[in-house]
């Protein structure tokens, strides 16, 4: 029928190239005082001059309306972290866009739309990295490494508390490479509360522990995607994932691919490779009452499988993630590290994945890899500064992504209320602005514009196949036979 045409159409104009091409911590354009003392973060679009774009109909300025419902009883204070009420500490006023349109001034396309007026659907795959082609692989690491030597045009982190920055009068905010950016955003959103003097309460995380860990984790791949596309002008890019399961090591752990081990020094990688020149930063900040600058501290660190057996004896099993995807409750009981028969608390690796309880002396599933790396990878503020982050958390979300496939949750199974900080639906995530509500999230990556290549059905591949293959063997026979165009037109039409 008709789409069969539509696929082959898709199909030969990505051939012909003749389809047209198609973030975030705090906005270079928000980042001196005086849009810290207005309270407002609303830049102009430079297509048309105006704020958030307003005369070309694609956003506005308008008040952040922040989550009223109650939180769980894990912080017990109020007033003292420029993390709660997000972004209310530094802006009450940001971009809200419309239709389509996304980004910290609406000059973006929301993920699963595409082109210069954001109206083409798209839905991009992202694969296994052992399938991608010698020149995908290779690209893949000259991106991070682009990435990681690359200042952010759009974004700065902040390098100092708003208190520290006197109430806005004094802005502290640095520039940072589009990879260390990211590097950043998961301290700033899993660091302790300073509470002045050495004072610091550690029960505290925005992004972990708690129902966002998914929703956060999901919001921060993409936006990663999006930052590499936008730096090399490759509309196409995915990130690939590690399908750990069953894997007898770390078998991603080679020069041509995450980085080899240094022949002398186990701890660190080898000259060889992409990433042994790497510099890390916020791995050691807590307990200071200072936010992490993105002051170098040394090379990344790893020696896989030289971890405590006793707290992760082995790698997860692909019967551990079938046993995580049987639980039908996405949230339970105290909605965080302690939850029983929880989904998100088994996956993320805090409960047992052959029983669903918890179980805070052995690390599984998501967090065993974390233990398992032995280095960077170890330190929850510091994590994402080891390039295997990216692979890990990539397929983490797709065992997310088959959990919704196959249990279809209403957005109620997500909690409106007494999560812990941070996690409850409604609340925006720390420390993204543009902003974005954990519930956002909480829905089919089809839907955010993306699939997992594992998890494609079969019957989408043929449906493309198929008429290309059609294709070839009819232009051969127009190219052998000359037959007119206009019959071979016919055929096509009538797939």
């Amino acid at each position: 029928g008709g789409g069969y045409a539509e696929a082959l159409w898709a199909g030969l104009s990505i051939i012909l190239g003749i389809l047209p091409l198609a973030s975030s911590q705090f906005p270079r354009a928000c980042a001196n005082s005086d849009n810290l003392l207005r309270k407002e973060c609303c830049p102009m679009w430079p297509g048309d001059g105006s704020p958030c774009g307003e005369l070309s109909g694609r956003g506005s300025c308008r008040e952040s309306l922040l989550s009223v419902a109650p939180l769980g009883p894990q912080f017990p204070f109020s007033g003292v972290d420029d993390r709660e009420d997000w972004p209310a500490m530094f802006y009450n006023k940001t971009c809200r866009c419309s239709g389509n349109f996304m980004g910290y001034n609406c000059g973006d396309c929301k993920f699963n739309f595409g082109g210069p007026n954001c109206m083409e659907r798209k839905l991009q795959i992202r694969k296994d990295i052992f399938k991608l082609s010698a020149r995908e692989s290779y690209q893949f690491l000259a991106y991070l490494n682009l990435a990681k030597y690359s200042i952010s045009r759009d974004f700065v982190i902040a390098a100092g508390t708003y208190a520290q920055m006197n109430n806005g009068t004094t802005p502290m905010f640095r520039d940072t490479s589009v990879y260390d950016l990211f590097v950043w955003m998961h301290y700033y959103a899993s660091r302790d509360t300073l509470l002045g003097g050495t004072n610091v309460w550690r029960d505290i995380d925005f992004a972990h522990e708690a129902p966002g860990f998914l929703p956060w984790h999901r919001l921060f791949l993409l936006l990663w995607e999006r930052e590499i596309q936008k730096l090399t002008g490759n509309e196409e890019f995915t990130i690939p994932y590690w399908d750990w399961r069953d894997a007898e090591g770390c078998d991603i752990c080679t020069d041509e691919y995450m980085g080899g081990r240094h022949p002398s020094q186990p701890n660190l990688l080898n000259p060889g490779s992409f990433f042994s020149s790497w510099q890390v930063y916020c791995n050691s900040y807590n307990s200071r009452q200072a936010l992490c600058n993105g002051t170098n501290e040394g090379p990344v660190l790893r020696n896989p499988g030289n971890h405590d057996k006793r707290r992760t004896p082995r790698l997860p099993t692909s019967a551990d993630v079938e046993f995580c995807l049987s639980l039908a409750q996405y949230e339970t009981g105290t909605m965080d590290k302690m939850a029983n028969f929880s989904f998100r608390n088994t996956l993320e690796g805090f409960a047992s994945p052959s029983t669903g309880i918890s179980n805070l002396s052995q690390s599984s599933l998501h967090n065993a890899l974390h233990i398992y790396m032995n280095g960077s990878m170890s330190q929850v503020q510091g994590s994402a500064n080891d390039p295997i982050f990216i692979l890990h958390h990539a397929f983490v979300d797709s065992i997310y992504e088959q959990w919704l496939r196959r249990h279809k949750p209403l957005l109620q199974a997500y909690p409106e209320a007494n999560a812990p900080i941070g996690h409850n639906r409604g609340y925006f995530m720390v420390p993204f602005i543009p902003l974005y509500r954990n519930g956002e999230f909480f829905i089919s990556s089809k839907e955010l514009g993306y699939d997992y290549e594992y998890l494609m059905e079969p019957g989408k591949a043929v449906c493309i196949f198929v008429p290309v293959l059609i294709l070839i063997h009819w232009l051969s026979r127009y190219l052998r036979n000359k037959i007119p165009l206009r019959s071979i037109i016919q055929v096509v039409l009538n797939l």
